[in-house]
């Protein structure tokens, strides 16, 4: 349930979605579980590079049917959080200020936010208390 790396752009390019995956493989341990990313069917994710960088890191792709956004229902779960917790009501006067906010909002939502599904913990927490178990 962490946002372990974004990346925002004005388009949506291959470098974009790459420096995002290259941002999230530094951050995930090499963990004796299979990590998977989910992604629509974009032509970024369908790409060779992403494709290699996905096989030479062991992620397995799980890509959205056609259509279909409960295949990616984590992520739109999120972003209609972010939407309701963010956006909502505000106005934002450059694309400046608004990557400022929601820069400041996924620091806030990984470690400040607390969940009752994570059993009251942020996600930061939650997650080095599950690291702490697989050591």
């Amino acid at each position: 349930k962490e946002i372990i790396s974004y990346s925002i752009s004005k388009r949506p390019t291959l470098e974009f979605v790459m420096e995002s995956l290259l941002k999230a493989i530094n951050v995930i341990p090499d963990l004796p579980y299979r990590t998977t990313i989910h992604s629509d069917q974009g032509w970024q994710y369908q790409h060779k590079s992403w494709v290699q960088t996905l096989k030479k890191n062991r992620i397995i792709q799980s890509m959205s049917r056609k259509g279909n956004c409960l295949d990616n229902s984590p992520m739109e779960n999120f972003f209609g959080i972010l939407k309701q917790e963010m956006f909502y009501g505000e106005t934002f006067d450059s694309y400046d200020e608004l990557e400022e906010e929601i820069i400041d909002y996924m620091e806030y939502y990984n470690l400040v936010r607390k969940k009752r599904k994570l059993k009251s913990k942020t996600p930061v927490e939650y997650r080095n208390l599950a690291l702490m178990k697989v050591a």
